[in-house]
């Protein structure tokens, strides 16, 4: 008896099926989106590497950072406990009263100072997309933004916080092979020997240490294109969410930011894709005063 495979018209079109179903499970990417203040992607996901694709389809500044909460704690008792306090400290802030502002914060709950940064996209300007590459553990996370509104208003109290839950299913996706390699310290700041060249690029960003800055959060890395109006002194002051327009819409001119990895845990190693093209870049991160940190390093693509 014969089978269909001796049928070209029904073997070709299995045979893609089954290609096309290999290709989805051997990289498979999460898409990300935001048109306005929400965040926009599936409610769960295997654990293991994952590769997210964000497209920012509004006209703000975003980024998308990956909390893992502590078991028993979700977007609810964020929204309860956690985003009032910000808020309540950044009006504070808004109105020149820093001491009153600090102090807020005191309001915290114990239990947000077990909440791990697991890494996430950087910065992504409006109409521009970004990909990064994460290994996640099993559990609830939220997925935030804290890029402000031109009144000061942290883009998460507007609406832009996710829940995701990584579940015990382990995705059988392999660490990225990085054509560049980078790491940052609280010391050193950011180091990478590499040549930057035109083209698809995975920028691998392994993080030597971490700490609480100034700012109370850690350190990342951000990669921006730069234009010829562009102000790296003005950069250098909005990337620190306590200066008063730190963080605020809209981010400064001749700056485009092209994604990134949020903050990590000491050892951890995350990866972003980018394609280079021709012109002046600056890596950077989103600390109080980077470039006296030296983690601000401008390098150019020829």
């Amino acid at each position: 008896m014969k089978t269909i495979f001796n049928y070209p018209k029904y073997s070709a079109v299995i045979l893609s099926l089954i290609c096309f179903g290999c290709k989805i499970d051997k990289h498979p990417i999460i898409d990300i989106s935001t048109q306005q203040m929400e965040i926009q992607t599936v409610d769960s996901i295997p654990s293991g590497w994952n590769t997210f694709k964000y497209k920012n389809l509004s006209n703000e500044t975003h980024f998308i950072v990956f909390e893992k909460y502590p078991v028993g704690k979700g977007i609810d008792d964020s929204r309860a406990e956690v985003l009032p306090v910000f808020d309540e400290g950044m009006t504070l802030f808004n109105e020149g009263k820093t001491d009153e502002g600090l102090a807020a914060f005191g309001k915290l709950p114990a239990w947000f100072y077990e909440v791990a940064f697991t890494g996430g996209l950087g910065f992504t300007s409006p109409n521009t997309t970004s990909e990064s590459t994460i290994y996640f553990e099993p559990g609830n996370y939220l997925m935030e933004c804290y890029v402000k509104m031109p009144n000061g208003k942290f883009h998460s109290v507007m609406g832009m916080l996710k829940e995701i839950r990584i579940t015990e299913q382990k995705r059988k996706l392999k660490e990225p092979k990085p054509t560049i390699n980078l790491s940052i310290s609280s010391d050193k700041g950011i180091i990478s020997n590499d040549t930057y060249k035109v083209g698809e690029q995975v920028i691998g960003v392994t993080f030597l240490d971490q700490k609480a800055h100034e700012h109370f959060l850690g350190h990342d890395v951000h990669l921006v294109k730069l234009s010829n109006e562009a102000k790296l002194e003005e950069l250098d002051y909005w990337v620190n969410w306590l200066n008063p327009k730190g963080l605020v819409t809209p981010s400064p001119k001749g700056v485009t930011f092209l994604g990134g990895m949020q903050e990590m845990n000491k050892d951890n190693t995350g990866y972003f894709n980018v394609n280079l093209t021709p012109g002046n870049y600056a890596l950077i991160a989103e600390v109080p005063e980077p470039t006296k940190k030296n983690m601000l390093k401008r390098f150019t693509v020829k």
